[in-house]
């Protein structure tokens, strides 16, 4: 798990497939929370706590989507660069 007030770090939680608690009142990544994988709890210690707990829940099975691709980005760019030059 995760806690955090950074918007890369909530995003991160989602590639290392973590839940995130958000230590602020919104976040620029409103798909981790629509799909329950982040929560937004601001500076609240009781919804912290609660939040805490939730995701401990050993019965919880989150799913992390790829949103953002699925990490082989790299991999395609590179492959593509390279039969480019094969063209040539």
């Amino acid at each position: 798990m995760i806690v955090t007030d950074s918007g890369g770090v909530q995003k991160e939680s989602h590639f290392f497939k973590k839940p995130c608690i958000v230590l602020r009142n919104e976040t620029e990544w409103i798909e981790l929370v629509n799909n329950g994988t982040a929560k937004l709890v601001g500076a609240d210690s009781v919804c912290i706590r609660s939040e805490f707990n939730y995701f401990m829940d050993s019965h919880l099975n989150l799913e992390y989507p790829g949103f953002y691709g699925n990490g082989k980005t790299a991999e395609f760019i590179l492959n593509e660069i390279l039969l480019m030059f094969e063209k040539e």
